[in-house]
């Protein structure tokens, strides 16, 4: 559990690139997005109950936000962290 927390931490105090906030701010703001289209859907469906549809925000809005995140964990090359690494070192 240390070692989930402690990475949480390190991830948060790590400075982001230009690129890198407009990514994550595309992905957040998508999610909400989506949130919002999802939870007005549910307002304006016919039936009696009228409630927020989880698993399509989830599909549609969770999903395609962080997929890319996710690729790019996978194929990202070593090198490319430990330039990040040394480059953060310098400063």
């Amino acid at each position: 559990m240390k070692i989930k927390i402690e990475l949480i931490t390190d991830l948060l105090k790590r400075e982001r690139t230009q690129k890198e906030r407009i990514f994550l701010s595309a992905s957040i703001g998508w999610i909400i997005f989506i949130g919002f289209l999802t939870w007005l859907n549910g307002l304006n469906d016919i039936a009696l109950v009228k409630k927020f549809k989880w698993d399509e925000w989830f599909w549609f809005g969770i999903v395609p936000a962080t997929a890319p995140y996710i690729f790019l964990f996978i194929w990202k090359k070593k090198d490319q962290d430990q330039d990040q690494d040394q480059d953060s070192n310098k400063s």
